[in-house]
């Protein structure tokens, strides 16, 4: 059974960093992206940024580029999301999720941490 598990949410004042973790198990991975969503009170699920497990291959959504950076330990099986220079509206809950590459369709997903940004 598949389980994505994020962790290293709290709380921060604007500027500050933090890293996401998303700990992947129950299958291998190698042939997914692996991506993190948002979702702001009162907002749809937003996306923010992706990665292949095995090819290099990054996307970042506007708002976050340059600020954020998404990375894969293989030897851990984890996705980081190493979040810079935060933002009031980065203030979210960040799920983790996971699709077999060049399907559209997000098949996993974690249960989400939440972020809190204050100004």
């Amino acid at each position: 059974q598949v389980q994505l598990v994020e962790s290293g949410g709290g709380l921060a004042k604007a500027g500050d960093s933090l890293r996401l973790s998303c700990a992947a198990s129950g299958r291998t991975f190698s042939n997914y992206a692996m991506g993190w969503f948002r979702q702001a009170p009162g907002k749809e699920r937003e996306f923010v940024s992706s990665i292949n497990w095995s090819v290099p291959s990054t996307s970042y959504a506007k708002s976050v580029k340059g600020r954020f950076t998404i990375s894969i330990d293989n030897a851990k099986n984890t996705v980081y999301l190493q979040m810079n220079s935060l933002k009031p509206e980065d203030t979210a809950v960040y799920y983790c999720a996971a699709r077999l590459m060049g399907q559209l369709k997000w098949d996993y997903w974690g249960q989400g941490t939440q972020v809190s940004v204050s100004s």
